[in-house]
Order: C-alpha cells, then structure tokens, then sequence
C-alpha cells in the first residue's frame, strides 16, 4: 500500500487544479484516461467513512501523511524502517457553498484514544485491531497494521467530524508535485541550516521543489520553539504557496504544467475506495477549485503541552478552545469573513428569535424522532412538560426521515410560541422553519419540534455557532507569511 507524508496537503490543492488537467485528459483520449487510471492506487475505507463527498453538502476529506521512508533517495531522513505512520494530518473542511473552507492540522504527538478499527484483509475477511487509549495520533496508521481507516475513525472520536474520503501521501508526493508545477516560492525570515532536514536556505523570498520542498516542510529543529507544532506551520505555510501556483494562470493555462500535474497526482496518492478514478476525482476537483485562497484558513488543533510528561515530549486537547473549533467545523461555520449573503442569512434567522412570546402553558407543540437517540422524544416531552410547564405537548413519534439537526416548524400565527420553546430549548434562529402548523391528537393546530442527529439531551442547548473561535492561531492562503 502506498502512504504519502507531508505532501498529502500538497494533494489536497493539486486535486483543484487536478479538475483542469482532467478536461484536458478526456480531450486525449480514452488510452490517456485509462492510463491515469492505473496510476491510483485505491484501498478500502472500511466502512469508516460517510461512504464519499457529495456535490450538494459540505465536503470534510482527510489528508495523511506518512513517515514512510520508501522510494528513491528517502532512506537518508532516518526512521528507515518505519511502517509509515500518521505523520502530518490535516482535515480539510470545505463549506456547502463553497465560498470558504478550513485546513485543520492535527499535531502527530497529540494523545488521543484510538478505537476499535474493522479493516478487510487480504484474503477478504475482516479483522478488528483492538484500539489503545493515551496514545499519540500517529499511531493511529501503521501501528499494529492499522490503514488509513483507523485515522480516519480516530479524527472522527477526537473532532466529532467525519470524513467522507481521505488522500494518502509519502515523501516522494512532495518532490514530484512541486517539480510538476515548476516550484513554488517560500519566504524565510532567517537563513536555515538544518543538518537534520537537509535544508540550507538564506533568508528572503526562495523558489523552492523537489528535494528541497521536502526538506522545507520537513524540518523543526530551525524553525520556532523546534518541535512538531512549529513544524505545522511552516507545511501551512508551504501549502498556502503551493495553492496560490496551482491556482496561478502559471499553472492553469499551461497544458505541459497540467499533464505534468495530472501524472505526479495520480501516482502521489493513495485514496479510498469513493476516489479510485480520475472521474470521481475529476469531481472533487471542480468542487475544490471553486475555492478562493483568500477564504481557505489554516489553523491546527488547540493544544497544551502534556501535564502527566516531566519533558514535554506530547501534547494533549485545549479543553477550553478545541471543542469551539470543532464545533465551528460540523456546523460549516467560516473562519474568514462571512460572505455576505451568509451573513443575511444569518440575520434573517436571528430575526426569528427577536420578538414576544408566549408563556410556556400557551405552547402546543409535537415532538418527534428525527436521528436523535431512541427514547428522546418521550425524554423531551417528559422534561417540557414537567419541568419547563410546556403541558400542552405530545409524543408523535418518529419523523418520516432522519435530520442532521434539530428543527421546529410553526406557522405564522405560532411564531410566540417558537420563540418561547426555543428559549426554552436552547434553538438557534436557523432552527426555526416558518411552514405551516399541524394537527395534534386532539384535532388541535401544533408545532412540530423534530429532534435531529445533533440533540444531547433533554435539556441541553442546541444553539449553533454562527462565529469561529477568535482566539486561535490561523492563516489564510492568498497571504504570504516567512518562516521564523
């Protein structure tokens, strides 16, 4: 199986220009795209993803990258013989309308627990390696012979996210990608001599590929406090600049930069099962490539150094930042500048909440399972009716389909009533679906409060973010930023 490391983000933007170069290969000819096509190497997911990205709904990839030491000129890093663990993680979360995304770096040395991971086998069958607890992320790939799966399901305990597909890359996906595109300019705030890394840079703007790109996102020691974390910074840093040639007319209207983009692209990568053409990867493309570098945001998981290690060798969750930026990723929220058509959206919605409303005897409502855990329903109503006052309440079941979040439906003359039970019930404005009113068992006009996939408990706030975190590190990739 081949695994990629740092260059994974690096697949991440060429998959955007990757929707250019592959007009240009259905042009070529049904021998061209075959031949792209037994370049991808493809593996099961294990059922650990949500089964592939759709066009219509926010898209979360996950993108590994491996310490794995194959392939010409790399057993010289050290580590010569590792299994190719998790080395450097990003999960990208691309909004549903695709006017921003985020690029959340998950530090290698983070201690995480490690679940349960199902993986199929060679010969078919499927075998489970038993999870670990208090370990480091990076064990969460090739340790014990965990695939990339496992990473997957450990990015989905930890954040609460889960991918749709996730992309694969090794040392040499760096080298070939930025020779592809003809390099890229980096910029260091101070000259860099790093034995280590084998990277030797004088200070300023440096047109960098190959061999020396991977020494760039490799090296630590020369750079910030000289651990991983700085490390992250420097590969946000590398990509930000491989976005901005990718997306450069340099690049784009270049059909030899293409082709040449195309090939080291497909060989680069290993990818899940959802990905394995150039068609379906052609797809992503196009959705990536609608991206502007202005609105994509680098950020990495809040941490704090390891208070159970003398030497802090590990880094375990900021409880008191980490929780807002995942939450700030499941609910599509931007960390640039809302657009401001979201931010209309946003107003109308909060508009909704402003207003009378009624006394909690006054509302009638029912409530349904949506996605919610079973016996929520009888849970809430419970909870309404006798500790909130909200008598006029009935159990009506389950909904006709699942829903991701919790809504509640009223007509125009029951918007007091919304108001009161979304205060009381901890309901954003966009919870709120003006619609039409319903009957209830006693031939009455009700509400419908459904209860979705997001509701925690009777009693428990369901208010959404509308705003990311401001007290976080983060970058944007249209700006440049040097190496400290």
């Amino acid at each position: 199986m081949k695994q990629k490391s740092k260059a994974k983000k690096v697949l991440l933007w060429t998959g955007g220009s990757m929707a250019f170069v592959l007009v240009v290969a259905s042009a070529a000819g049904y021998l061209y795209i075959k031949h792209l096509n037994d370049n991808i190497t493809a593996i099961s997911d294990d059922g650990a993803s949500t089964g592939g990205f759709q066009k219509d709904r926010a898209i979360n990839i996950l993108l590994i990258g491996t310490d794995k030491r194959t392939g010409k000129g790399n057993t010289g890093y050290g580590d010569a013989g590792s299994v190719g663990h998790a080395d450097t993680n990003i999960l990208l979360h691309v909004s549903k309308d695709r006017s921003n995304a985020t690029a959340l770096s998950i530090p290698r040395d983070l201690i995480v627990d490690v679940p349960d991971c199902p993986t199929k086998q060679a010969d078919g069958s499927t075998k489970v390696i038993p999870g670990t607890s208090d370990v480091r992320f990076n064990t969460s790939l090739g340790q014990d012979g965990r695939t990339p799966s496992c990473t997957v399901r450990t990015v989905t305990e930890l954040t609460g996210v889960k991918p749709d597909d996730f992309m694969v890359a090794d040392f040499n996906a760096v080298k070939s990608l930025t020779t592809a595109v003809g390099g890229v300019d980096v910029c260091l705030a101070k000259d860099i001599n790093d034995p280590d890394s084998h990277l030797n840079l004088k200070k300023g703007t440096q047109h960098i590929a190959g061999e020396t790109a991977l020494a760039f996102v490799r090296t630590r020691h020369a750079v910030g406090f000289g651990g991983d974390l700085s490390r992250i910074t420097l590969q946000q840093q590398f990509l930000s600049a491989l976005m901005r040639k990718l997306k450069s007319n340099s690049t784009l209207t270049s059909p030899t930069k293409m082709v040449k983009v195309a090939e080291a692209a497909t060989k680069a990568l290993t990818v899940d099962s959802q990905l394995d053409s150039i068609g379906k990867l052609k797809d992503l493309g196009l959705e990536l490539g609608k991206l502007d570098p202005k609105n994509l945001t680098f950020t990495t998981v809040p941490v704090v150094d390891n208070p159970a290690e003398k030497v802090h060798a590990t880094v375990v969750l900021n409880n008191s930042t980490a929780p807002a930026v995942f939450d700030a990723i499941k609910n599509d929220v931007s960390f640039t500048a809302v657009k401001n058509q979201k931010k209309k959206a946003a107003d109308a919605a909060a508009a909704r909440l402003k207003g009378t409303k009624s006394a909690a005897s006054e509302v009638r409502v029912r409530v349904m399972n949506g996605g919610a855990p079973a016996g929520s329903a009888q849970e809430t109503l419970t909870w309404l009716q006798n500790d909130e006052g909200v008598l006029k309440s009935e159990n009506a079941g389950n909904a006709p389909s699942a829903l991701s979040r919790t809504t509640l439906e009223y007509a125009p003359d029951q918007a007091a009533q919304a108001r009161r039970l979304a205060a009381i019930m901890g309901l954003s404005g966009s919870a709120l679906k003006p619609g039409k009113s319903v009957t209830n068992s006693q031939g009455l006009p009700a509400m419908t409060l459904t209860l979705g996939k997001d509701f925690k408990g009777a009693g428990v706030s369901l208010t959404t973010p509308t705003k990311a975190p401001e007290n976080i590190q983060k970058s944007t990739a249209d700006k440049v930023e040097c190496a400290k």
